[in-house]
């Protein structure tokens, strides 16, 4: 069973950037799928972005398509989201996934994956 922890969220004005980490422990990283949601306030957590488990796959949700870039290295086990041109509606709590029994693809159901880190605060003023 993999632990999963991230970091890098804080507070930011609007057009700027910041790149979120996802460290794992405890299971076999590679197996995994790997994810990112967001939850703002109010709403229902919703899928930001996903990486297969050889990393050559990537696929996002249209709002952050071109602003939003995720990565892994199963070397050090951790998965990052790198967030360009952040908005106000940027504004959420992250967190980082994982889906152990899926094949190697990229997969945006919530319900797929079993793992999720505590969550990083990322906050974008106006």
């Amino acid at each position: 069973q993999v632990q999963l922890v991230e970091s890098g969220g804080g507070l930011v004005q609007a057009g700027a950037s910041l790149r979120l980490s996802c460290a794992a422990s405890g299971g076999t990283f590679s197996r995994y799928v790997m994810a990112w949601f967001r939850q703002a306030p109010g709403k229902e957590r919703e899928f930001v972005g996903a990486i297969n488990k050889s990393g050559v796959r990537t696929y996002y949700t249209d709002s952050v398509k071109g602003r939003f870039t995720i990565s892994r290295d199963n070397a050090k086990n951790t998965v990052y989201l790198q967030m360009n041109n952040l908005t106000p509606e940027d504004t959420a709590v992250y967190y980082c996934a994982g889906d152990p029994r899926s094949d190697d693809a990229v997969i945006t159901v919530i319900d797929a994956y079993d793992y999720w880190g505590q969550g990083t605060q990322v906050t974008v003023s106006s």
